[in-house]
């Protein structure tokens, strides 16, 4: 990014970005000149591993989504670096924090109002809905009492999740009313019927008006709720045309009924994989976690973070690298999550490389034995195991999945 991006004025405007992880989701040096712009960094003892050296500035916070102390932070570094041109952030619980903050300084990018229908559940279900999007019935529920009458209405099992949150933190699914005592309503909660057909996530690009580039993919073995409960988590990217159409227009819908804005976007959905028949699940503005970033630049060829870091600035999707045609054949993808072995922080004392299995994965992430296993925030990067996989079809990419899960093996011991 060089001169006249309109990013303010001066010889080098600041750009602060909100960052959480330690591995490379975000190639951030690739985004933006470092040189020609003071870029400072909001993060935490575990992401500030990963910041570059060609950081401005960098400012610890216990919690990115504090939004006290990214507040603070930033004051901090405004008394170094001047006002903000442009604040940042990728990660889902990072967004409003962001959000409220660029108004503080009057910067451009997603305001909170925008955002917020992409985090607030309940908004989120109303707008779709509103739109003639199927969605399960929904309801928000104060307490068990409206639990049990939203089951008694619509049916058992029913999902009971807080309004606003992220990676499955709080979900219940409860089989029938006397499961309902105990629940959290500290927060405000939403009720939703259940719907046992395939979960797909589908990620990409909306600009408005136009769904896509987009992958559609399958989840494997369970859900996100699964994992929080200590079930591999795999996905892979949907290879039948027919079926990927009906998502594709689906999800364009969805998209509309939320915003006549671009953003980059995480959908999931209820997909018939017989009839193509939809139902919304949920979505959020941002880039899909897990291992989506690294297969859609490694075999896809487009940077996702990138789409989402330009729009942050207020500027355009444009990337430094190119999406593949919507009629070219592209590789099938996939990843597979493994838990913690342990209560995390934990120490690793045996693993076991995957790499190199046939079939298996084209990549990993793991971490030696005596290594630590943070309890970090970043819930899908610090577990037991992070796997990337390609292939000719989806069929070929589920038996390496499923071979690597029967296989790998990884242990640990709590910390004292």
């Amino acid at each position: 990014m060089g001169p006249g991006s309109g990013l303010g004025q001066g010889t080098r405007p600041h750009v602060v970005v909100i960052h959480r992880w330690r591995a490379r989701y975000a190639e951030y040096e690739r985004y933006i000149d470092h040189r020609e712009y003071a870029v400072s960094y909001i993060t935490t003892e575990v992401g500030a591993s990963s910041v570059t050296p060609l950081a401005a500035a960098v400012a610890l916070v216990s919690a990115t989504d504090d939004q006290r102390q990214v507040g603070e932070r930033i004051h901090d570094l405004v008394a170094e670096l001047g006002k903000p041109a442009a604040i940042i952030a990728l990660k889902e619980d990072d967004l409003l924090v962001a959000a409220r903050l660029r108004a503080e300084w009057g910067c451009s990018g997603p305001t909170e109002a925008e955002l917020l229908v992409f985090r607030d559940k309940l908004l989120m279900a109303e707008a779709v809905a509103a739109a003639g999007v199927a969605v399960p019935a929904f309801e928000a529920v104060r307490s068990a009492e409206e639990v049990r009458a939203f089951g008694a209405r619509y049916g058992w099992p029913v999902v009971v999740k807080p309004r606003i949150g992220s990676s499955s933190a709080g979900v219940r699914e409860l089989g029938g009313p006397e499961e309902c005592e105990g629940l959290d309503f500290s927060e405000p909660v939403l009720a939703q019927a259940y719907d046992g057909r395939q979960i797909y996530h589908v990620d990409g690009y909306f600009d408005g008006r136009v769904f896509g580039p987009f992958r559609a993919s399958r989840y494997l073995n369970t859900t996100p709720l699964g994992f929080r409960f200590g079930t591999c988590l795999g996905s892979v990217e949907e290879d039948d045309p027919a079926l990927v159409a009906a998502i594709g227009e689906f999800g364009t819908r969805a998209l509309a009924a939320l915003t006549d804005q671009p953003t980059v976007f995480h959908l999931e959905v209820f997909a018939d994989r017989g009839t193509g028949e939809c139902a919304f699940l949920e979505v959020g503005a941002r880039v899909g976690g897990g291992e989506i970033p690294f297969v859609w630049r490694e075999l896809h060829g487009y940077d996702l973070m990138e789409v989402g870091f330009r729009l942050g600035l207020g500027l355009g999707p444009e990337t430094t690298t190119d999406p593949w045609g919507v009629e070219a054949e592209v590789e099938v993808g996939g990843f597979l999550l493994v838990p913690a072995p342990a209560a995390r922080p934990c120490r690793i004392t045996s693993v076991t490389s995957m790499v190199g299995s046939e079939p298996g994965p084209y990549a990993e992430e793991l971490l030696a034995a005596g290594e630590i296993l943070p309890a970090a925030d970043a819930y899908y990067e610090h577990v037991g195991g992070r796997f990337r996989f390609r292939g000719a079809t989806a069929a070929e990419v589920e038996r390496a999945i499923a071979r690597t899960v029967r296989e790998f093996s990884v242990t640990a011991e709590a910390l004292d």
